[in-house]
């Protein structure tokens, strides 16, 4: 990634590794770079695989919702045939034989993602004295979001599974990039300025994160 100033190791949900090569890298470096942290890589694996998140999405299976675990139950009229996959508050149509509620169930989680992270998105900006040029929803598979040099903001879709306190870190977040595109340090003073507790939501990020992606 031309972007990408380090070499950086991500342990995928599926047990599988990722390692971004910065501009100028290599991969004999990320190999050398992967066994330098082999030790790492198992303790993330152990984390992964013990985050709440069930990773076959079907009937019983245990998903997040604004942070907490929920279990998903699925409902069949006898009558009519018809599908019902409950999850906390929320319920989505299943066809007929569909044993992998995951399409459906994240088809669901990003309408509520378009809902309310936008609305919270702009409230928090007006607050802050910030304006945002745009607003996106997107399946990101390695970051809770993003900032464009022109003010546009693209949110993980996912966010709506975190607390409500980690998911307002985030967009603040992703805010201070309309002050500061880097993480600089004067970044990280913005954003420590606007909550102080960010900290705690960057442990939470790196727990039960994984999990989600």
């Amino acid at each position: 990634m031309r972007r990408a100033r380090r070499y950086i190791i991500r342990v995928l949900r599926d047990g599988s590794v990722r390692v971004t090569v910065p501009r100028g890298g290599s991969r004999l470096e990320a190999a050398r770079f992967l066994e330098k942290h082999a030790k790492w890589i198992t303790q993330e694996r152990d984390r992964v695989n013990a985050a709440l998140v069930t990773s076959a999405w079907t009937n019983g299976a245990t998903t997040m919702l604004r942070g907490g675990p929920v279990t998903i139950r699925v409902e069949e009229e006898e009558k009519s045939g018809h599908r019902t996959a409950r999850y906390g508050e929320r319920s989505v149509a299943i066809p007929a034989g569909a044993a992998d509620l995951r399409p459906f169930i994240e088809a669901d989680l990003r309408q509520l993602a378009r809902e309310e992270l936008g609305p919270r998105l702009h409230a928090l900006a007006a607050a802050h004295q910030l304006t945002v040029a745009g607003f996106t929803i997107r399946n990101q598979q390695s970051r809770w979001g993003s900032c464009s040099k022109s003010g546009r903001i693209a949110l993980n879709y996912r966010l709506v599974q975190m607390p409500p306190s980690v998911c307002d870190y985030v967009l603040l977040h992703e805010l201070m990039h309309l002050k500061q595109q880097n993480h600089s340090r004067r970044f990280w003073r913005f954003v420590e300025a606007i909550c102080p507790d960010f900290r705690d939501s960057e442990r939470w990020l790196k727990v039960h994160g994984p999990g989600l992606l």
